[in-house]
């Protein structure tokens, strides 16, 4: 393609082409903490205009790559690096096999490290981002990748997508607008920014961390926690799981000692302060070497 850049984050090595030069310059200018030097990629992503005309004429992005949704509605140009990070979550749900893969975020402190998991608007993402800039690294958002052999966390820090209103808080809480990316308005999840992670998650990001605490977050609701046993977490991370299937019985066997593993709660709470200070709660209850 006439345009392109390489991007590494935690195992995964991307490739990733463009039609035009803006979505690399916008891709590059997120992703500036990571290792960025052309490599042997795990997978191959490409922008492209979805006819020679719309490439000038209102410029249309189409997704393609190794992995693809064939009626995959295009986007416009200004709205390319949502594109791109949509094509880069496509190839990991599809084509990532040595990792399990939960969708979910994750922060650790001390070595040990919680998981979050829900649906879309649970909170997950906006409590993460918040949680890594108060102290604790962040992990990932939109992907956890869990060792089947170790069961240990292998992170995968890519650029936080915050929506809405969570766009205004998290700039309050950070204060730099250096590491947000673009403002994208109007796409199909309303109006949408990057938030690149802290300089120190990138720079950890091949320290793998042992699973302690699972948590099913609801943003919006009454303050409230209830356990969670095996069997619950377990049918709820395999329909979190993008590739549980696929891999089989070594999906199977690494979820379950996944859930016996950690402890699990469910969480509603009204407000990411509020959210925050029950994470706080509950690890300082249930970390590792505390009652549990």
């Amino acid at each position: 393609m006439r345009h392109s850049c390489f991007i590494t984050v935690g195992p995964a090595r991307f490739r990733i082409g463009s039609d035009w030069r803006a979505p690399v310059d916008a891709l590059t200018a997120l992703y500036r903490d990571y290792p960025l030097e052309p490599v042997v990629p795990d997978f191959t992503v490409r922008l492209q205009a979805t006819s020679p005309l719309r490439r000038w004429l209102r410029p249309s992005v189409a997704i393609a790559g190794d992995f693809t949704l064939p009626d995959a509605a295009p986007l416009p140009l200004d709205q390319a690096l949502l594109a791109a990070e949509m094509a880069l979550n496509l190839q990991m749900a599809l084509g990532w096999r040595r990792h399990l893969l939960l969708h979910a975020s994750a922060v650790s402190r001390g070595g040990h490290a919680v998981v979050m998991t829900g649906v879309s608007g649970a909170g997950k993402s906006t409590l993460s981002a918040l949680l890594g800039e108060r102290g604790w690294r962040f992990l990932g958002d939109e992907f956890v990748l869990l060792d089947p052999e170790t069961g240990m966390i292998v992170p995968f820090p890519r650029p936080i997508s915050l929506k809405n209103e969570a766009i205004p808080f998290m700039q309050r809480e950070v204060n730099d607008d250096e590491r947000f990316g673009p403002v994208m308005t109007d796409t199909p999840k309303g109006t949408i920014r990057h938030l690149r992670p802290r300089s120190e998650a990138v720079a950890l990001m091949a320290r793998q961390t042992r699973p302690a605490l699972l948590l099913f977050p609801r943003f919006g609701e009454p303050r409230a926690i209830r356990r969670v046993d095996e069997a619950e977490s377990f049918v709820r991370l395999t329909q979190a799981s993008t590739n549980y299937v696929a891999l089989g019985e070594g999906g199977f066997d690494a979820l379950t000692g996944f859930v016996k593993g950690v402890t699990a709660r469910a969480i509603d709470y009204a407000t990411g302060e509020e959210g925050v200070e029950m994470v706080e709660r509950l690890w300082s209850e249930l970390a590792p070497g505390r009652a549990t």
